[in-house]
């Protein structure tokens, strides 16, 4: 399904839209993996049902809640706690241009490491939808080792709609990962999945 992003108001004043919205959740950290590779940064997405990475979020509907108050309501079901988003959490809005109508809310919400660890252990032990429609809370790599291991590989697995896009315009523009780490990965993923079609 294709998108083209378009302002937050714009797509609050169209008719006969779904609209659905997603959050990534996010913290620094001084973690270091196997001691010596710095983390920086855990980013939050989830296995969904269906087999695909995508983020917290679902389907709200704008002419009875806001987005921000629906899209609390759906984090509750699927991480099985409170966050609040606000407005000034809204990344980019994207209008889908092929199959349904569809608008997809993209947010950023910046966390504690301890919060965001919270919200792991809660989506697992107090969710609702643990084990049915979400499969389990993933932490993005956001480092690359030897034979692509890390973020190239996390990159090349099957992503839900535009939640590929939206991880790495957020990656970016939240400069949690360069422009350039981010093409090098991109290019390598690319690879990796030409190698498994074969």
């Amino acid at each position: 399904m294709a998108y083209r992003e378009i302002a937050k108001e714009q797509a609050l004043s169209l008719v006969g839209h779904k609209h659905a919205c997603h959050v990534m959740l996010y913290a620094a950290t001084d973690a270091k993996l196997f001691g010596r590779i710095p983390l920086k940064h855990i980013v939050l997405m989830q296995m969904r049902f269906d087999g695909l990475l995508g983020f917290p979020g679902g389907l709200v509907n704008p002419s009875k809640e806001s987005l921000e108050s629906g899209l609390s309501r759906e984090l509750r079901e699927e991480l099985g706690m409170a966050i609040d988003v606000s407005p000034e959490d809204h990344f980019s809005s994207s209008l889908s241009h092929s199959g349904p109508k569809l608008v997809a809310h993209f947010f950023t919400k910046k966390m504690t490491e301890a919060e965001l660890r919270e919200a792991e252990a809660a989506a697992v032990t107090k969710a609702t939808d643990h084990g049915l429609e979400v499969m389990g809370m993933v932490r993005v790599p956001l480092f690359s080792m030897k034979n692509d291991g890390g973020f190239p590989s996390f990159l090349s697995h099957s992503f839900i709609s535009n939640s590929r896009s939206q991880l790495l315009s957020a990656l970016r523009v939240l400069e949690l990962v360069s422009q350039e780490d981010v093409e090098a990965a991109v290019g390598k993923a690319d690879k990796i999945r030409q190698t498994k079609a074969q």
